[in-house]
Parts: structure tokens; sequence; C-alpha cells
């Protein structure tokens, strides 16, 4: 503890000994709980304590404290000790207070008065121990008892500079927790002119308080910008005279002069005042130039002061985007440090060299260094350098170097770490397709990618090179022919299975007539390939052979074999079964005509932003440039047959996953274009859930789609209705699926939404009209988009009304939009994740937690099943208990993101569940345990 000093509190110190003396965990709280029994006996004694025996005792309770222990009485003792003259006394005394007081202690008004009168004091080290107090708890309590106090503090005249330093960073604690403290009008003027101040320690707090009120409000602050340049050019200048006491290792003031060019790029380059500007790169000039002289001294702390200042320098450099000259000299000088033997400046180096690709002045500069960076890809030992390196190679890719990039990436992607493969992946179709002059290269590029690095080729990838097929008719028999030709390899990834099935489907008949690639060749090449493919990719096939009768009538009979075989019509998979059943249907019952009509070949998608790059923003936000690959994006296409199912329904880009950006527009629908089928043939689903409501307005309980997203919600002998959604962050889209089951057409077909607009102020749901008549034996779709805009309990419903044979008919269902759909899953270690638990339990209000009965058998792999579909990272080997389940996630709204945590305990012998919720909103807490309680 700070206050144990030579002999001083004894007692304090045998007591640490003596635990860290403890066999065993029982012997510590053993000794511990003796301890507090004899502190209790003597703060309730009749013996008044001195100054001294408090602050013992109250050092003792922070020790217990500070092992994990909690401690419940001594905090007026520890209040007491504020009143103290003695340094030491009042020392520990708010060190307790900043520990342990809760801001909705009893005991607050006390202590607020007690820090007042401290910092009345004329003596400067209680006026710094009770700003270092205001600061350490940071409550908003705290900013608004002392908002007025700490500001006139800061700028009086009468105030001690080590007083003034305490000030600058305490008022930078409580502007972070409430922005509305610090006053405006004059006071700016009087907080911009620290900047001027001769004390180090006065001037490097203000810079950073500063900075932080630009960022709030710029335009107010913005007088700081002639001042910091003026200090930063009196410190760095040749001819510098001020703080010449303060050199770090020969580096004048470094640390200060890193805050200055850090508040500078909080503004465009000074265009108002030429000498500023002048001044400014005279400064930026100085700093290059001595990054040039031999080092002053070896010393590894010269070298780390002198870079810091260099690469500040370099950021501002490279803000301001202005100065040809200089950034020119920035590459240079980074590209110095590319061949550094400290692995820290190769990776600031080729962060650097990031931003000052992108800029027009330094585009070219950073280009000379292509061979050395490539060389980083592929031969530095550290992972972070050699991800950075691949970083540099995309953002200095244009149309001169595109395709020697995109061959090196491709090169070194058979090596690379796993840790960086979908990245590269990203990063390599990205390129390909922006710089692509002639298409049939942009495909042999993609298909190398999913040959190459087959399990990192994500579906936003694959979807694209069949869009960009589609499109161009130039390269539909090229990419037809590779395709059939990368499907020969013995041994070839699903990924390549899924684009030869889509681009044959369309494009087969443009190579059919080579014996070669004859029709039969290409349905056996395919169908080699189906038995070894996920049961997704195999509904995908099945389409491909629909397809196929349409293009090649000849091998109808042989793919009406395959749709008639019993692992197609009776698999446990149901969209396999239905797409087996309804294909063999259709090419059976339908004439060459409607056949032609119904499978004819998808039209081309609208040209859009590249779903891919919007991926790769969200994986590494800030960090790709907002100019990159500005057309082509990821379309919802008009649907032809049942492909669209399989390239659009899982489309992760959120923006157009998702609608919300344009207006619900009604668009006509039939049974050959839902794009997802659903049974409206036999009966694959278990009925034995649903809750019917036929002719009344009945509510459906919701509660079986809390752990899954899709499935039928209502079905009865007039009418199925089932729902496949879809959540991305705080948006959401159903897709809601009405299937005629009778032989009349449903009039007057009106689905409603039933939400009031103070709820939608917490969850917003838009529901797309759909058409009035539903014929015999047909199925519709109708898409629903939601945004989760704060958290909420109840969940929307939907009244269908329709009249079938001339009698009325009413359906009213909740709609599976429940909190926990907004999860995003988040990894933690158990370090973390336990830490944080300990955080989110100091108050009952962020916490909540039910111990119920199972409703049936305990099975701990159901449970398990439920706890994945629930939305939140279940999180293996975290807990001791094997048997309790540990889960992490982040709800999204528009409002705020709120963290959550989770612990499922169950007790196998009482057949009894203990679930506990952790958040950072009370209600939140509440409503996922309530939610997830109700399905054990």
């Amino acid at each position: 503890m700070p206050a144990v000093r030579g002999d001083g509190m004894r007692g304090l110190a045998v007591f640490i000994s003596d635990i860290r003396n403890c066999k065993s965990k029982e012997a510590e709280i053993k000794r511990i709980n003796k301890e507090l029994a004899n502190i209790r006996s003597k703060f309730k004694g009749d013996k008044t304590l001195d100054g001294y025996q408090k602050k013992k005792y109250v050092c003792k309770l922070l020790f217990i404290f500070l092992l994990g222990h909690d401690i419940d009485f001594g905090h007026m003792e520890a209040v007491n000790l504020l009143s103290s003259n003695k340094y030491s006394e009042k020392q520990i005394g708010y060190l307790f207070i900043s520990v342990l007081v809760n801001t909705n202690s009893e005991l607050i008004k006390l202590i607020i008065q007690s820090i007042k009168n401290d910092l009345a004091s004329r003596n400067p080290i209680h006026v710094n121990l009770a700003l270092q107090c205001i600061a350490n708890i940071g409550s908003r309590e705290m900013a608004e008892a002392f908002g007025n106090d700490i500001p006139k503090l800061l700028v009086s005249g009468d105030t001690m500079d080590v007083v003034k330093q305490s000030a600058a960073l305490c008022l930078l604690r409580l502007f972070r927790t409430s922005q509305d403290i610090i006053p405006g009008g004059e006071w700016t003027s009087r907080i911009i002119h620290l900047l001027n101040d001769q004390h180090m320690g006065v001037v490097t707090a203000a810079t950073s308080l500063i900075d932080a009120l630009v960022k709030k409000n710029p335009e107010e602050y913005k007088g700081c910008v002639s001042l910091a340049v003026s200090r930063l050019s009196r410190i760095v200048t040749a001819s510098y005279t001020d703080l010449q006491d303060y050199t770090y290792y020969f580096v004048p003031a470094p640390w200060l002069s890193v805050k200055l060019l850090r508040l500078l790029q909080n503004y465009t380059p000074p265009a108002e005042d030429p000498g500023v500007r002048g001044r400014l790169n005279e400064c930026l000039e100085t700093i290059l130039n001595k990054a040039q002289e031999p080092p002053k001294s070896k010393k590894v702390q010269h070298s780390n002061a002198k870079n810091a200042v260099l690469f500040e320098a370099i950021s501002l450099i490279i803000h301001n985007d202005s100065e040809a000259n200089l950034l020119v000299r920035a590459c240079n000088q980074l590209g110095q440090f590319l061949s550094n033997r400290e692995t820290n400046l190769r990776y600031l180096a080729l962060e650097s060299m990031c931003h000052l690709a992108t800029s027009e002045f330094s585009h070219e500069a950073v280009k000379k260094h292509q061979e050395v960076v490539i060389l980083s890809m592929k031969m530095e030992k550290d992972v972070s350098v050699r991800q950075q390196a691949v970083d540099l190679l995309y953002a200095m890719c244009d149309k001169s170097n595109a395709e020697e990039i995109v061959q090196e990436m491709l090169n070194y992607l058979e090596t690379a770490d796993y840790s960086i493969r979908e990245e590269m992946v990203l990063k390599v179709a990205i390129l390909a397709e922006k710089y692509a002059t002639d298409y049939t290269w942009y495909v042999d590029v993609i298909l190398n990618l999913i040959r190459i690095a087959g399990d990192y080729v994500s579906e936003e990838v694959w979807y694209r090179v069949i869009q960009i097929v589609i499109n161009r008719d130039e390269v539909q028999g090229y990419a037809a022919k590779t395709v059939f030709e990368a499907l020969q390899a013995p041994a070839c990834h699903e990924n390549m299975v899924k684009v030869g099935g889509y681009i044959l489907g369309e494009f087969g008949n443009l190579i059919a007539g080579d014996q070669r690639s004859s029709p039969a060749v290409q349905f056996q090449l395919l169908h080699s390939k189906y038995h070894l493919c996920s049961p997704m990719t195999r509904a995908l096939l099945l389409s491909t052979y629909i397809k196929f009768i349409n293009l090649f009538p000849e091998i109808k009979t042989q793919i009406q074999d395959v749709f008639k075989q019993d692992s197609n019509l009776r698999s446990a998979d149901a969209e396999l079964q239905q797409r087996a059943s309804e294909y063999l249907q259709l090419s059976v019952i339908a004439s060459s005509d409607v056949l032609a009509t119904v499978l004819e070949e998808m039209p081309a998608f609208p040209e859009r932003e590249s779903s891919i790059l919007a991926v790769l923003k969200k994986k590494k936000p800030g960090r790709v440039p907002e100019n990159e690959v500005k057309e082509n994006k990821s379309p919802t296409p008009v649907v032809t047959a049942n492909h669209s199912n399989d390239v659009n329904m899982s489309n992760t880009n959120q923006a157009d996953l998702l609608g919300l950006s344009t207006p619900p527009t009604s668009q006509p629908h039939n049974a050959s274009n839902t794009g997802v089928l659903l049974d409206v043939l036999g009966d694959i689903y278990n009925k034995s859930n649903n809750v019917v409501a036929v002719n009344s307005s009945l509510t459906i309980d919701p509660k079986k789609f809390v752990c899954k997203n899709n499935g039928v919600l209502f079905e009865n002998d007039l009418i199925q209705i089932g729902v496949k959604s879809e959540f991305r962050q705080n948006l959401g889209r159903l897709g809601l699926f009405y299937g005629n089951k009778t032989s009349s057409a449903l009039q007057n077909f009106v689905p409603t939404l039933l939400w009031s607009d103070e709820q939608a102020a917490k969850l917003n749901v838009q529901m797309k009209p759909v058409e009035p008549i539903l014929e015999a034996g047909a199925q519709i779709q109708q898409m629903i988009n939601a945004e989760c805009i704060d958290d909420y309990t109840d969940t929307p419903s939907i009244s269908v009304s329709f009249v079938c044979n001339g009698m009325p008919q009413k359906i009213t269902i909740k709609l599976p939009l429940t909190l926990n759909k907004f999860f995003e899953p988040t990894e933690m270690n158990g370090e973390s994740f336990f830490a944080r638990w300990k955080n989110l339990g100091n108050t009952n209000q962020q916490r909540s937690q039910k111990i119920f009965k199972a409703l049936q058998q305990m099975d701990l792999q159901a449970a398990r099943t439920k706890m994945m579909g629930f939305g939140m990272q279940l999180l293996d080997g975290i807990d001791p208990n094997p048997d309790n389940f540990v889960c992490a996630g982040i709800i999204h709204m528009r409002s705020q993101q709120v963290g959550c945590l989770l612990r499922l305990e169950p007790n196998k012998n009482a057949q009894m569940y203990r679930l506990t919720v952790r958040s950072s909103k009370e209600s939140v807490s509440v409503e996922i345990c309530e939610l997830l309680a109700d399905q054990f």
C-alpha cells in the first residue's frame, strides 16, 4: 500500500505477511474473517479511535477488497479520514472512497462536502488529492457537483502549476462523462491560452483537454490552431527556445510535440493565415530533416522518442494531403524503415504508407516500393507485419500493376497464415473485379481463389462471380468452359461445385456442342459431386438439373430418375425433399413452353456497389478507402425459378439484404417465383407445436421461434404461413410465405401489421404489400423489414384476413422478432469474460436471475442447440463446470449497443436450472432472461 513505509502501520504489514503465508484458500479466508471481525469490533467499540488507527484499519479493508472479497462497512471511518490534516490519513481516505464507495451511497453528500472543503484549501497537496478523487470516481454526480469549481481552478492566476495540471486532467475525465460540463464564451479563450503556459505539465495536460474539446466543438476552439503551431515551432525548429530544460534523450519535449501534432489533425490545413501554414510546413520539414540526422544516442529511448514525433508528423502530413513535396518526402522516409531491423518500425511504416497510397500526390512514390512490400508479405516473421503488407499492396494497386499484385497475392495465398486468408480472398476478389479489363482474367482469378483457398471464399465472392458472368454476355461461354474444366479435378471444393452448378445451369448450352462437354457429360460430372456435398449445395444442384431439362430435353429421363430417388424424395432435409418433389412434378406436368418460361435464363442484375467491399469494410472499419469499387453491388434480382434461393437469401450485405434504403413497393408474385420453396404439396412439418386461430383474433405464441429463424408459423386446412428470417446488427428481414392449400382462390387477401407508433419508436417494422388474390395451390412471398431502435419487450403481430368460398377468415399471429434476434455473437477468453462478468455484477440493476424447474427431461445436448440458436456466442471451456453454458453477445440498436453476458447452470439431480444474465442495461437483462428461461 502507498502509505506503508518503514515501521508505519506495522499491524498492516503483519496482516499482509500472514495472508501471503497461507497454505490454502480456506486458511486465507479464515484469516480474513478473523481480521474483519477484529476491525468491526474496533469500529463499534466504545473507545474512540485516533487517525492512525482508522488509517490502519481502512488500509486493511482496502487490501481485503483487492483480494476479491466484498466489504460492507468502514465507509464512514474512511470519510472521517478526509477531515484529517495529515497527508497520509487524508490520502488513505480518498483512496478508499475512490475504490469502494458507490455513487448511489448515502455518504456521497458528506464526501462531496469534504472534497469541496479541500478544493478551497490553500494547501496544494489537499487540492490535488481532491482532484484525483473526483477524476477517479468520474461520475455524473461529480461532474454536476464540481462543474463550476474546476474550470475556475484551471484558469485562475493564483493556482499553482501542479494544481492546474491536475485540474486539466480532472476536467478531461469529467468531460468524458458529461460533455456539457465545460462552459463556453470567455472560458474558451482562457482554456485555449493554456497552450502558452510555461509549465511542461500544465501545457501537456491542457493539450489533451483541448483535443477532446475540439472533437466535440471544432468551430468554437479553432483558435487553438495558431497557438498550437506557434508552440510546436518553438519546440522543434532549429532556433527553438522553448522548454530547453526538458529534453528526453536529446529529443525536446517529445510527448508534448506528439500531442500538438495530434491536436492539429482535427482541422484542415490553416488556409486563412498563410503565415501559420508556412510555419507549420517549416515544423514538418524540420522533423523530416531531423529524422535523417545520425542518432545522438544508441539507446532505444532516443529512437523511440524521435520516431514517435516523426510518425505523428507524417500522420499530420497525410491528414492535410495538400503538400506534394512533404507527402513524397514522408513516403521516402517510410520506405527506409521497410528494411529496418525493428519489427515495430516496419509495421508502422507499412501502416502509414497505406494512407499515403490513397493520395494522388504520393501514390506513385508508394508504388516504387512494391518489390520490398511483396518481400515483406512473403518473408516477414511477424504475421501482423505480413498482414499490413497485404493491406499496402491492396492500397497501392491500380490498373498498371493490378495483374502483378493479384498474381503475387494468389501465389502467397497457398502458404498464407490461416488468420489472414479470408481477408486476402476478399481483397483479391475486389482487385480482380475493379481492374479487370478482360473479364476472362477475372473468372480465372476467382476460380483460382476457390481452388487455392476454398474454405475461405465467402458466399459474397462466389455470388459475385455469378452476377458478373450473368451481366456480361462476352464472358459466359468462357466461364462455362473454365468451370467445366475445374470440376474435373479429383478433389473439388464445394464452393467450386456451387459456382459450376449455377453457371452450367444457365450457360451449359454454350459448350454443349463439344462432345467432351456434351449435356450428358455435364450432368454426370455435376452429379458425381452430388453425394459429397452439403444439403444446401445439393438443393442448388437440383435446381441446375431442372434447368438442364429445359436446356437439354434429351437427358430428361436421366434427371427425372435422380428426382425419383428415395434419397431425395424421402430426404430428412425438407428443402431437398420439396425441391425433388416439385421439380419432378414440374418436369412431368408442364409443357415445353411453360417449362421454358418458368426456367428462362436469369435476367441481368442491377449495377451497384460490390457486396464484397461491404464485407471487407465491416471486417476492417476505417482501413478500407471509401472510394474503392463504387460500381456493382450485390442485388436482390427478379427471381426466375429457384436459383434465387441459392444466391440471394443468404446475401450478407445488410443495406442491400434488408432493403431498408428504399420504400416498400408492390411486386407481383406467383407460385414459380417466390424465391423459397415451402411445402405446399405435402405435410413435412411437425404441426403439434402450432397454435391455430381461425375466425378469431387469437395471438399465436412465438416462443418456439426464439431460438430458430425458419419454420411454419401457422397452418390449417386453408393456408400455410411460413417464415425465413435473417438479421444483421440492428436490421432484420423476414420473408413470410403464404401457401393456399385449397382448390379455390383466396379473395381480398390482406395482411395488416398490428404495431402502434409508440412501439414503432423502439422497433421500426415495414411491411411490403402483396397481391389481393392468392390463387389455388399458389404461394406468395411478403417481405418485412425491421430495425431495432431501442430495447423492447413485446413483439409485433400481423392480422391476415381473406375470403375463402364466400366465408371471411381472419388469422392473427405474432412475428418472430424478439430482442435476441439482434445479437452479434462475441468471442471472449476466460479472463476477459470473468472480468466483465464481475464488473457488470456490481449493481443489481445490471443483472437478472431466474431459478426454474425444467419443463421436460433435462437434455444438455438439446440445451446446447438452443443456446447456439439464441444468437449469442457459446464460449466453451470458460466455466469450471463443463455442464454450465456461458455466452457473450452484443445487442445492436440504432440508439446504442448493449453488451450482454449469460450463464446457464443446470442441476441434473434436482432437474432445475439457474439462469443469470448481466448486461449494461437492466431492462435488457430482464428481457433476455425471460426469453431464454421460457425455452427450458
